[in-house]
């Protein structure tokens, strides 16, 4: 056996996403619920410039912006100001260099992106905690490239008591109404990573391939999304098939290996005090928190008392909780 492949035997060498990774290390977090933005292929030709000057539009909205207004991370671009109360100045500015708009990464309606987090109608002083636990250096993210996390500890070791107080009190006011649609499949588009989620491959490349055990997220008009940042623009969900019913049987159960969800998270999966809510929330988000809790990336008041209801998960039952609580619809009634 030539010697190289012997190292990589004795050494444990996998090859992931163009990663030499060690695999007796810490446990790879899954790239469809941590992604990252590949670096660009030796020899590749750059991307083709965008015209920063053109003026864009999108539906159900009578506001105009260019992609130099659209990309300010210091002057959220608010397509739907009507539908939300007026933004705090942390929220819709920001304060340079540090303190990026919290509207620009979680939205004016507080519905988020995949890559980061949906905060709207999150308890208050859930909020606050969360964020004094990203300066503190307790919660950071499992996969050390993933660009939204570390801007929310810069953003969280930034702001004042009084910015973090404003943020939390915006944000718990706004209501709750999901935007992902779960679907459960064994087929899903061939994808590309474009600014930190999933957007479908287009021409020669575009296609299908197996969905296989993991969740895909990505937005349903991805223009809107990723390039123009409308936060009126849907997102989907694949899971496995058979996920949400396996899933069901976890949250509301335990299924003999963790505790039922509603027991802390009420029995709708709205939250219940300072516990958040879980109904309707980004799938691959909800994997994400839980990956980082079980492996030690997420500590601190809320987290700790997570870690021996995740002790014992599998990556699969990570997959189906996620599928279940994603499927939920929140509503008067509970959920549905």
């Amino acid at each position: 056996m030539p010697k190289i492949v012997v190292a990589i035997v004795t050494l444990g060498l996998v090859v992931f996403g163009g990663y030499f990774v060690l695999a007796q290390t810490a446990p790879v977090p899954p790239p469809w619920a941590f992604p990252t933005n590949p670096p660009p292929l030796p020899g590749a030709p750059p991307a083709p410039a965008l015209d920063m000057s053109a003026v864009h539009r999108v539906p159900g909205s009578d506001k105009a912006m260019t992609l130099t207004q659209i990309r300010d991370a210091f002057n959220v671009p608010d397509w739907h100001p009507e539908g939300h109360p007026p933004m705090p100045e942390v929220v819709g500015k920001g304060r340079r260099p540090d303190v990026r708009g919290c509207g620009y990464c979680h939205y004016p309606n507080g519905k988020g992106r995949p890559e980061n987090a949906s905060v709207a109608g999150l308890p208050a002083s859930y909020i606050i905690q969360q964020v004094a636990e990203f300066k503190s250096g307790a919660r950071k993210g499992s996969e050390p490239r993933m660009t939204p996390t570390n801007l929310m500890v810069q953003t969280a070791k930034g702001a004042t008591d009084e910015e973090v107080r404003a943020a939390a009190a915006y944000f718990a006011s706004l209501p709750w109404t999901p935007w992902v649609k779960v679907v459960e499949a064994t087929t899903v588009p061939k994808t590309m990573i474009a600014g930190g989620m999933f957007v479908p491959r287009e021409g020669a490349e575009a296609g299908m391939e197996p969905l296989g055990q993991r969740i895909l997220e990505m937005p349903v008009q991805p223009e809107q999304t990723e390039l123009l940042r409308d936060d009126a623009a849907p997102f989907i969900a694949y899971v496995p098939v058979g996920s949400i019913k396996k899933g069901q049987t976890l949250v509301t159960t335990g299924g003999g290996k963790t505790t039922a969800c509603a027991v802390c998270h009420g029995a709708s999966l709205e939250g219940m005090g300072p516990v958040p809510p879980l109904a309707g929330r980004s799938p691959s988000y909800t994997v994400r928190q839980l990956f980082d809790i079980q492996h030690g990336s997420r500590n601190g008041l809320w987290a700790d008392l997570m870690k021996p209801v995740v002790a014992k998960l599998t990556m699969d039952d990570m997959i189906n909780i996620a599928a279940y609580t994603a499927s939920r619809v929140p509503d008067a009634a509970g959920t549905r």
